[in-house]
């Protein structure tokens, strides 16, 4: 069982950063591959990042490459994503999300979620 807290979220301008945060409970968080997700309102919730459960492989949906750097650090059970030159479309909730397969971005993959960190952005 993984129990997952994020923190974070926030009002930031357009053009501002924001790092996420979730902290992991368990022992055993370094054999997870983790995600971030994120649920704008009215909209589905849709694949942020990805990184491999050691740390050496990361992914990104195409409309935050470049501006978001997800990475965790095992010996701290943490998972963080640094979100820079943020745009109004970036207003969601965020989640963090555990388990299921590293190449996989579907939600019913995911073994388990944290409640969600509001980032709202304004233009």
């Amino acid at each position: 069982q993984v129990q997952l807290v994020e923190s974070g979220g926030g009002l930031v301008q357009a053009g501002g950063s924001l790092r996420l945060s979730c902290a992991a409970s368990g022992r055993t968080f370094s054999s997870y591959g983790m995600k971030w997700f994120r649920q704008a309102p009215g909209k589905e919730r849709e694949f942020v990042a990805a990184i491999s459960s050691g740390g050496g492989s990361r992914r990104y949906v195409d409309s935050v490459k470049g501006r978001f750097t997800i990475s965790r650090d095992n010996a701290k059970n943490t998972v963080n994503l640094q979100m820079n030159s943020l745009k109004p479309e970036d207003t969601a909730v965020y989640y963090c999300a555990a388990g299921g397969s590293y190449y996989v971005s579907s939600i019913q993959d995911v073994q388990y979620w944290g409640k969600g960190t509001l980032v709202t952005v304004s233009s």
